[in-house]
């Protein structure tokens, strides 16, 4: 009887033994993983102000080795870009290149010493950016970077974003959207759907005729309304029929189409006829119409205005 007493008692000690060890080893083990959280909570706080003040606030000098490694590098396809001098050199192109700057962190979360950041960037290109000359355009573009931190500083980054999208925001790779948005205006003007061939319009296109032209007399058309009174309005009236036909699209750089095709109309007035050949050079940004060039044989224009 002692005996059981005996080998219960040394049980129930092992069990409490076990129980308050395990008890110590989730609360070391919780402490621990509140500890890690609350670093990468400081990390990511401190992170998002940083890049802020960099890049919206211009403070390009906080690229130093209070914030980031000596060997701070940045993940590349073609180079890495390895050291403090280097890494500033980069990012500076950012600001130099740009201005109206928006930088904007839209989410960023982490696991230890790793870092993920969804950012969106906006700015207007004014100045030189890693050798393209200032185009004046605007870009937005969203993009992901990996990030390692050593302890509370920046080791290493990654960028990811669509290289493509951005040139063609830039104006140096054309949109391959190019062609359908004059594709669809010709359409649009073939239906008589005039509204939606100024629809596709900036507002502030330029628009200039032929030199020789009757209508080049208003160039440049400056907005669409004026297009339209200008040049629409006045083909409308003089002639019972203008079609576009045999058209072609040739898509060419710097987001510019040009246009193959012939006039066939036949004029109110007169009964004269109209088949001349004729090329439309279009400049786009951002999907819309910001000038317009024609090219036609306004020798057989003028002819048929004065016919009898």
């Amino acid at each position: 009887m002692r005996t059981h007493l005996y080998f219960r008692t040394i049980i129930v000690g092992l069990f409490f033994i076990s129980l308050f060890g395990c008890d110590n080893q989730s609360k070391k083990e919780l402490a621990q993983l509140k500890e890690v959280n609350q670093k990468l909570q400081s990390n990511l706080s401190s992170y998002e102000k940083l890049w802020d003040d960099i890049v919206n606030k211009g403070q390009i000098d906080l690229i130093n080795t209070t914030h980031f490694t000596e060997n701070i590098t940045q993940v590349s396809s073609l180079e890495n870009i390895v050291g403090i001098e280097n890494f500033k050199s980069y990012y500076k192109n950012f600001l130099i290149g740009f201005t109206d700057i928006t930088f904007t962190v839209k989410d960023a979360f982490g696991q230890g010493d790793k870092i993920v950041k969804h950012w969106n960037f906006k700015g207007t290109h004014t100045g030189n950016f890693f050798g393209i000359p200032a185009t004046g355009n605007t870009v937005d573009i969203d993009g992901v970077t990996l990030v390692k931190m050593d302890g509370n500083k920046i080791a290493q980054e990654q960028d990811f974003m669509d290289n493509m999208v951005f040139m063609q925001q830039l104006g140096v790779q054309s949109s391959p959207e190019n062609i359908s948005v004059i594709e669809n205006l010709y359409n649009n003007f073939s239906k008589g759907d005039i509204p939606a061939v100024l629809a596709a319009m900036d507002a502030n296109v330029v628009w200039n005729e032929a030199e020789g032209n009757s209508k080049a007399d208003g160039n440049p058309y400056n907005g669409p309304d004026a297009v339209l009174q200008g040049v629409f309005a006045r083909i409308g009236a003089e002639h019972e029929y203008f079609h576009l036909k045999e058209i072609q699209l040739h898509e060419m750089s710097n987001n510019q189409v040009l246009a193959t095709l012939r006039y066939q109309g036949k004029r109110k007035d007169n009964g004269a006829m109209i088949d001349a050949q004729a090329a439309h050079f279009w400049t786009l940004k951002n999907g819309k119409i910001v000038a317009f060039q024609q090219y036609v044989d306004t020798k057989q224009l003028a002819e048929a205005e004065k016919s009898n």
